[in-house]
């Protein structure tokens, strides 16, 4: 990373390219057109850089990346044509065009979606993207200012100088973590699902030696995770309650804020070692899957869709992806519980997303009020209301059959075989939302009628889903963003790579009994003598650099 962003700069360098040079993009928006009764005339374009996603970029015949019902309904309705100029498939191919662009080998679009911090950071030092401070006093709608102040973090990553140089993409609280348990197992062996370690462990022990299947074979284990990449996976298989549960709120690979204000790693937190000892005990008693090292998180769900594992973690919509189970083994049932709580009796705690990249502007764009009228706009899908009530466009996401509002693709007038994506269309790759860990569940299960596109959506899941979001809601207090989401600091760009790996090792080796517990502590030593102290003091000085201008309430925002 470090020799890629060194090439970066020199290839800058010698493109003339860096703050302070005039760069060769022009404005896209059409001079002379004028704003009237909520739309601009003549119409005017907003050329946009676009990463496509696994659901995105698949339209109905005759429709196309230009040409498709959300942007003839921009310029219908706004007098705005969205334009992807710059378009990239996965992360990687994606990072590389705009790196491109960077260059002047391609066109820096008006509006740029960013998703990977060191190249956010790139874009700012090259001097082409836009300072945004004052255009967010001016511009941004009330309504997405009220959105914004809730997430005020979701702007360091943009923030150099005490200047703000983008803004977070559609930022809200994701969905946090519930516990899919085998509830047929549970009533078999007469169990309850467990709330503490102790309990977890008992119900784990009863799954793997107690024949809770009731087939008189032992070919049944307690708790499926994925140990490959991470022991905090942040959405499905994941172990990090376990760890919590002796940490706190040092949870692995994330930074949190500590008691006296300073960023500290949570991976080297001294709780990591019980927490090391348990999974160990396990792993030897045959609770855990045997494989957990080579399993990534989404491989992991295999034991349990095919009855193996009676335990599973991760967001509530995986109930969906592992519901199989209860089609293919008779009598099978699944229900969802909140996470277990800590040796201290309180919550364990999760990752929170707060926001997927940020947006960035061609320095030279001069239409951010035609920006935020377009943003402002697809938000009305996220509150049912406008244009988009129900949701974008009837027949692509949703549609009325005999009166009654559908979001089955099978029963729409016109069937289909998936819902379109109409809300990644435009120059967001997920469509927004304000539902947080889940809201619209929450206030379903208070009563609340379901009358607009939200609701209805949302009541539309099955009982197992929709339990699983109000759990997620009602214990939203559990998920901690990364209180570190600026740009690698120098030393990690040298050194977190190989610091990583060391980590897993050392964590998978434990667990598997290759290495004694003690192995841990001189982890923890290594960790801070080969790059970690320096790190942390990065990391720290970064924290403090961003808090020292009040930005929030320079662009208006408290």
């Amino acid at each position: 990373m470090k020799k890629a962003s060194s090439i970066l700069m020199t290839a800058l360098l010698s493109a003339g390219l860096l703050a302070g040079c005039s760069g060769g993009d022009q404005p896209s928006s059409e001079k002379g057109s004028t704003l009237k009764d909520g739309k601009f005339d003549p119409p005017i374009t907003l050329k946009i850089a676009k990463q496509q996603d696994e659901n995105a970029g698949k339209y109905l015949p005759g429709e196309s990346l230009n040409d498709n019902v959300l942007t003839r309904w921009g310029v219908e309705k706004l007098g705005i044509k969205v334009e992807t100029t710059l378009l990239g498939g996965d992360g990687a191919q994606y990072n590389n065009k705009l790196r491109l662009a960077l260059t002047g080998s391609e066109q820096l679009p008006d509006i740029i979606p960013v998703y990977d911090t060191m190249l956010a950071n790139d874009l700012i030092q090259s001097g082409r993207v836009k300072e945004i401070t004052e255009d967010i006093k001016s511009y941004m709608p009330e309504r997405l200012k009220k959105i914004y102040k809730e997430y005020p973090m979701t702007f360091n990553p943009v923030i150099r100088d005490g200047k703000v140089y983008g803004m977070a993409i559609a930022p809200n609280l994701t969905e946090g973590e519930v516990m899919l348990i085998r509830q047929d197992w549970l009533d078999n062996l007469k169990l309850k699902a467990p709330t503490t370690i102790e309990e977890f462990e008992q119900v784990i022990a009863a799954f793997t030696d107690g024949d809770p299947d009731g087939n008189g074979k032992k070919d049944t284990y307690g708790f499926t995770l994925s140990g490959k990449d991470s022991y905090n996976t942040g959405w499905v298989s994941d172990p990090v309650m376990i760890f919590s549960a002796f940490t706190g709120k040092n949870i692995p690979r994330q930074w949190n804020e500590d008691s006296s204000g300073k960023l500290v790693y949570g991976s080297v937190d001294p709780g990591n070692k019980e927490a090391l000892a348990k999974l160990r005990d396990w792993y030897s008693k045959g609770y855990l899957n045997k494989e957990l090292a080579t399993k990534g998180a989404w491989d992991a769900l295999a034991d349990f869709t095919e009855g193996k594992a009676g335990i599973i973690v991760g967001r509530p919509w995986l109930y969906g992806s592992v519901k199989d189970v209860e089609k293919n083994v008779k009598g099978a049932k699944i229900e969802a519980y909140p996470t277990i709580n800590g040796i201290d009796g309180g919550k364990t705690y999760q990752s929170g997303q707060l926001n997927d990249g940020v947006f960035m502007f061609n320095k030279d764009f001069n239409q951010m009020d035609a920006f935020f009228l377009y943003y402002d706009k697809l938000y009305d899908a996220a509150f049912g209301t406008g244009d988009f009530v129900y949701g974008y466009a009837q027949g692509y996401d949703y549609d009325i059959v005999n009166g009654e509002v559908t979001f089955d693709p099978q029963k729409f007038n016109k069937p289909l075989d998936a819902v379109q994506s109409v809300g990644k269309m435009s120059f967001t790759k997920n469509t927004p939302t304000v539902d947080g860990p889940g809201k619209s569940f929450y206030d379903l299960a208070q009563g609340v009628k379901p009358d607009n596109g939200v609701l209805m959506r949302s009541n539309s899941n099955d009982a197992t889903t929709q339990k699983g979001y109000v759990i997620s809601y009602e214990n939203a207090d559990v998920l901690l963003p990364n209180a570190f989401n600026g740009p690698p600091t120098k030393t990690m760009q040298s050194t977190l790579e190989q610091l990583n790996t060391m980590e897993q090792e050392t964590y998978t080796k434990i667990i598997y009994s290759k290495e004694p517990l003690e192995a841990f502590d001189t982890f923890v030593k290594q960790w801070y003598a080969k790059g970690g102290e320096q790190i942390a003091k990065e990391v720290n000085e970064w924290y403090s650099d961003v808090k020292k201008v009040d930005t929030m309430a320079n662009m208006g925002l408290k």
